[in-house]
C-alpha cells in the first residue's frame, strides 16, 4: 500500500487558457480520474504589469483591461472544467480566479486547498529548439514542496490510463532525493498497473586525467547496481514489475534516450532539496530531462527535513 506520503487526493491544474495549459490540463485530469482525485482548476490574473500601465493609461483604460484578462482567465477555467467533465463525468471540479503573480498565487493554493500534484505544460518552440519551460511552470517546479506533472505539447493527445501507460522510467542516483521519485514512482506504477523501468546512469564523462577509468566505472556501476536494487525492493513490496538497467554517459542524455528506445509513457524523477535560504533547486538533469522529453515528466522535490 503506499503511503500517505504519496496519496493522490487533489490535483491542481493551472491554466491561462494557452494551448501548452491544455495539454497539463488532460492529463492532470487522466491521472485525477486514475486515482479518484477531486480536481481544482485555477487561473490567475497576472496583475503585475498593471502598476506600469497606470503611468501610461488612465484609472478607466486600466479597469478595462483588467476586466478583459479577468474574463480570459474566466473562460480558461471554465474551459478546462468542461474538459474534466467529459473525460470523467465522475470527478469533483471547482474552479478558482486569482490576482497576483502567477506562481505565487499557485504556491498559496496549493497549501490553501492541501492539493497533493500539480499538473502544467510547458510552452512549445519553433526552429531548431525543442521544448522551452514557461517562466511559470519553471517557478513553480523550483517552489513548491509537492510533486508536478509537467507535459510537453507532444503529449497532449496521448492519454494516461491503464490502458495506455504501460511504462514508467524512474531514473535514480541511489540519492535521499531519489529515493522520494522512487516511492511515486512505485505508486504511479501500481495505479496505472505499469512496469518500472529503473535507470541509473554510470556518467564517467567529468573524470579526471589522473583517475582510474575502469577503476571508477567499476565503482559506479557497484553503485548503480545498490540503487537499482533499492527500487526492486520498493517496486517488489508494492506488487510492482521492475527492470533495472546501469548505463554509461551522462544521465540527462541517458534518461531522454532510454525513454525514446524503450517507448516509455511516463518519467518519473526528482529534483534536489534546499540549500540555504533558496527552496528547491531542479538540478541540470532535472531540467534538461523535463526540456526535452515528449512524455510527461512527474518532478518529485526531496522531503524537507
Amino acid at each position: 500500500m503506499p503511503s500517505a506520503t504519496q496519496s493522490i487526493d487533489a490535483v491542481l491544474l493551472p491554466t491561462d487558457g494557452s494551448d501548452g495549459a491544455l495539454a497539463g490540463a488532460k492529463r492532470g485530469i487522466d491521472l485525477a480520474a486514475a486515482v479518484g482525485a477531486e480536481v481544482h482548476v485555477l487561473s490567475v490574473t497576472d496583475t503585475t504589469d498593471f502598476d506600469d500601465l497606470s503611468l501610461v493609461l488612465d484609472a478607466d483604460a486600466v479597469a478595462e483591461e483588467r476586466d478583459a484578462l479577468e474574463a480570459d482567465a474566466e473562460e480558461a477555467v471554465e474551459t478546462v472544467a468542461t474538459i474534466a467533465q467529459e473525460q470523467a463525468p465522475d470527478l469533483e471540479v471547482t474552479t478558482a480566479i486569482e490576482r497576483g503573480t502567477p506562481f505565487e498565487c499557485i504556491d498559496d493554493y496549493v497549501d490553501a486547498a492541501d492539493i497533493d500534484l500539480i499538473a502544467m505544460g510547458t510552452k512549445g518552440r519553433t526552429g531548431l529548439e525543442r521544448v522551452v519551460l514557461g517562466s511559470v511552470t519553471e517557478n513553480v517546479l523550483r517552489t513548491v514542496d509537492i510533486p508536478v506533472l509537467v507535459v510537453p505539447p507532444a503529449a497532449e493527445t496521448v492519454s494516461l490510463t491503464r490502458e495506455t501507460a504501460a511504462h514508467i522510467l524512474l531514473p535514480t542516483d541511489g540519492s535521499e532525493g531519489a529515493a522520494a521519485a522512487v516511492d511515486w514512482g512505485v505508486h504511479l506504477a501500481d495505479v496505472f498497473d505499469a512496469m518500472v523501468h529503473a535507470l541509473y546512469s554510470a556518467d564517467t564523462s567529468r573524470l579526471t586525467m589522473g583517475s582510474s577509468p575502469n577503476t571508477i566505472l567499476s565503482e559506479l556501476e557497484r553503485t548503480g547496481e545498490t540503487a537499482l536494487e533499492a527500487v526492486r525492493e520498493r517496486a517488489k513490496a508494492t506488487g510492482v514489475s521492475v527492470t533495472g538497467t546501469v548505463a554509461n554517459g551522462p544521465p540527462a542524455r541517458v534518461i531522454l534516450n532510454y525513454a525514446d528506445e524503450k517507448a516509455v509513457d511516463m518519467i518519473v524523477i526528482g529534483t534536489h532539496g534546499r540549500s540555504g535560504l533558496e527552496r528547491h533547486l531542479l538540478g541540470s538533469v532535472t531540467e534538461n530531462v523535463v526540456r526535452n522529453a515528449d512524455v510527461p515528466v512527474v518532478c518529485v522535490p526531496m522531503p524537507n527535513e
